[in-house]
């Protein structure tokens, strides 16, 4: 017998096994801001390393102390005693190594204005790791290292995404709701195009929307400024570390905050609004609290207390610049709720602000097993110009029209079990609706029974503004597609058989009982 080949295990993925066996009794929420705090301290390292031996082997060696020498490549200047030669060579002195970490982070953040409000921690010091597991953990990540195979920045986006990746899977438990699969980003990020002027996400979690497209990472550069904002302080200054390693300039807010109560960029508008906000959030306010708020101002109802869907929806929308464009993931249930969130939904649609509803497959998300609905919502639905891809592009005026999308029976389950659309699916859904924008869309774009329709304003006006695709799409009758002159013979031979059958085995049966003096007859 041929002996089977072993699969060589990538990086990233042999440095969480490792990394994953020491995390003791710690949560799987603590251990990853335990554990990315310190891949981040390791990758700031190497760039400043690489950056250290080109000064030394250059004209400016005596420049190489210099934090401006660092700062002018995008490298953060980490001091001596932050550095991770400094924190392996002090790995075992177990009374000590917790505060050399926290002192570590301190350094380099006032050093590093771009830092500012996002390491300072005591969480090292005070934690209850074993200070073995903690050596041993510092010695694997010592690991990481750059060469032909894995090249800097390719090497942090992979071990760096990796890890979230993971994190996302052992936390859902925890309800840690802080990130948004790669292949969903990759379709926002497709259908959208956020490559020039202003990018928003009003919840960003760890940052995961701006960095796990590949395509976005590809093609970001100085024309593309990127805001966001969060409310959890240990995922907002995650997010600081996630953002800067990768050399995005992005601006946070100067503390983490609460969008609706503290919105950090009030006098703001964007171009792109790209979100998973947290779905279905009860009790969001009390009664009395934002009642008045103008960003509710012309929508006829306020966001109620019960849920706050609607409240992230018209918050984006008070968000787009003029020619404005949103992508954002909402549960189901949004789609066609009654009471207040009824109202408003009509008025969104009067108004000309819904571009396309796109149900994506069941089980997609690692903390939610429920199909949930891309929504994309565009300021001005008109005809005009626009930079896609690069080129300048002509869209059609849509402003009475909806495009209605059902993904439900596409994707596939990935290694981790939870479902992906391919390429080719993700293909698809661009192409059906950037040929449905198009000027030629009579010759380029046609509905398809089940899957997508182009839906007028006034026929969602009959459906009291539905916005749930399956009331609009049809149903396609299979059985008119049947050839019962040939198919009825052979379903009348299979239940002949198979009642023949049956009869064998009742007679089998009765003579059995009979055999033993229990006849039925």
């Amino acid at each position: 017998m041929a002996k089977k080949e072993k699969v060589q295990k990538s990086m990233e993925a042999s440095l969480w096994d490792s990394c994953n066996k020491l995390r003791s009794q710690m949560s799987a929420t603590q251990y990853m801001y335990f554990v990315l705090g310190l891949v981040f301290l390791k990758f700031a390292d190497l760039k400043f390393e690489k950056r250290r031996q080109q000064l030394l082997a250059g004209p400016d060696k005596l420049f190489v102390e210099q934090p401006s020498f660092y700062v002018q490549e995008g490298v953060f200047y980490i001091p001596e005693k932050a550095r991770w030669t400094y924190i392996k060579d002090h790995a075992k002195d177990e009374a000590n190594i917790g505060k050399i970490i926290d002192d570590a982070f301190d350094l380099l953040e006032k050093d590093n204005d771009d830092l500012k409000g996002a390491l300072k921690t005591d969480r090292y010091e005070k934690s209850t790791l074993p200070a073995a597991n903690l050596a041993s953990l510092i010695n694997d990540l010592d690991k990481i290292h750059e060469d032909e195979q894995h090249p800097m920045d390719d090497l942090i986006g992979k071990v760096y995404q990796y890890f979230i990746n993971k994190f996302a899977i052992g936390t859902k438990k925890e309800k840690g709701e802080f990130y948004t699969p790669d292949n969903i980003v990759d379709l926002i990020v497709d259908l959208i195009e956020p490559f020039h002027g202003k990018i928003y996400d009003p919840c960003c979690g760890t940052g995961g929307m701006f960095v796990q497209s590949e395509k976005f990472v590809q093609r970001y550069d100085g024309d593309l400024s990127i805001y966001g904002q969060e409310s959890i302080e240990e995922t907002w200054k995650l997010a600081k570390m996630n953002l800067a390693i990768r050399g995005f300039s992005a601006s946070l807010g100067s503390k983490n905050a609460d969008t609706f109560f503290d919105d950090q960029f009030k006098d703001e508008k964007f171009d792109y609004i790209i979100a998973n906000p947290p779905f279905n959030t009860k009790d969001w306010r009390t009664k009395e609290q934002l009642a008045k708020d103008p960003r509710w101002s012309g929508y006829d109802a306020v966001p109620p207390v019960s849920n706050a869907n609607y409240a992230w929806i018209l918050h984006m929308l008070s968000k787009l610049s003029y020619n404005g464009i949103a992508g954002f993931l909402l549960a189901n249930g949004a789609l066609g709720s009654s009471g207040e969130e009824q109202i408003i939904r009509s008025r969104i649609i009067k108004n000309h602000k819904v571009e396309a509803i796109i149900v994506l497959p069941m089980n997609m998300f690692y903390y939610t097993n429920i199909s949930v609905t891309l929504w994309i919502l565009e300021n001005r639905k008109s005809a005009r110009d626009v930079c896609l891809d690069g080129e300048t592009v002509h869209l059609r005026d849509r402003t009475n029209d909806v495009l209605m999308m059902n993904l439900r029976t596409m994707g596939h389950p990935n290694s981790d079990g939870f479902t992906e659309l391919s390429e080719e699916e993700v293909n698809l859904v661009k192409s059906v609706f950037f040929n449905w924008r198009s000027p030629e869309r009579k010759e380029k774009y046609q509905d398809k029974i089940e899957f997508w329709k182009s839906v007028s304003e006034e026929e969602l006006a009959q459906h009291d503004y539905s916005l749930i695709p399956s009331d609009y799409l049809g149903f396609k009758d299979e059985d008119l597609e049947v050839d019962f002159s040939t198919e009825m013979p052979k379903l009348q031979k299979k239940i002949k058989d198979l009642s023949a059958a049956q009869e064998s085995t009742n007679n089998k049966t009765k003579d059995a009982l009979k055999g033993i003096g229990y006849g039925i007859d």
